[in-house]
């Protein structure tokens, strides 16, 4: 008997880009869609520990990297908060407070509404490759990824997973009905957007990876996708 366990545990919703994205990249197709060692609640407990223990075990390298990286903030803008806290939707559409090192000026928000002309992405999304809000500090740190080391406290309350899709700024109320089903799972650090496209990609295609990973989603995939992301993170790709 396969050691595989079938669970419809909800609706498939693929369609035929979401085929094409698993075609364009071979390795996916070694996760199949409803399938995993796991039946689902045992997945969940396994993940949230691995989640959990990966995080603590790094502890003593994220900690005395971010006193870093916050003493750096400081010595540009001592006026500056140097953790910014962005309201982000999770599980179930419930907004929470998303931590990131601050990588813009104080006043980044305000001066949003005079730079929408400038953004490359298709609204709600709001992305520009040279922003002119961004610190001499915080354009290594989005280079490197280094301003997403505060959401390792987001694992540890819980609010967030070290693999999921990434969390939305706009609330659940923008998204359309097919949209929503990335709302079924705990949000991530890292998923198949910072593998496949970053910030380059368009919402409705994020959403299609977000679906090809919550089908596909199993402590093996879960664990390929941590080690992609280290590579790709090394490689500085699609960051900005």
């Amino acid at each position: 008997m396969s050691d595989w366990l079938v669970e419809p545990h909800y609706p498939s919703r693929r369609d035929e880009k979401s085929e094409n994205l698993v075609v364009q990249y071979p390795w996916l197709q070694r996760y199949r869609p409803g399938k995993r060692l796991l039946p689902t609640r045992y997945y969940l407990c396994v993940k949230r520990l691995l989640d959990l223990a990966l995080t603590l075990l790094a502890l003593p390298l994220w900690l005395p990297l971010m006193g870093l990286i916050a003493l750096l903030i400081k010595l540009q803008d001592p006026e500056g908060e140097v953790i910014f806290v962005q309201e982000r939707t999770g599980k179930g559409g419930r907004r929470f407070g998303m931590l990131k090192f601050r990588t813009m000026v104080v006043n980044a928000e305000e001066l949003k509404a005079e730079l929408v002309h400038l953004n490359e992405l298709q609204w709600p999304d709001f992305k520009i490759a040279d922003d002119p809000r961004v610190t001499r500090v915080g354009k290594f740190l989005r280079r490197t990824s280094l301003d997403e080391l505060p959401q390792f406290i987001n694992v540890l309350r819980g609010e967030m997973s070290l693999v999921g899709p990434r969390p939305t700024s706009f609330s659940a109320e923008t998204y359309s009905l097919w949209q929503t089903e990335r709302l079924d799972v705990v949000p991530g650090i890292t998923g198949l957007w910072q593998l496949l496209g970053r910030g380059e990609t368009e919402f409705d295609e994020r959403l299609r990876m977000d679906i090809a990973y919550i089908e596909r989603r199993s402590l093996l995939f879960d664990l390929e996708i941590l080690a992609r992301t280290v590579i790709s993170v090394l490689q500085r790709k699609g960051a900005y």
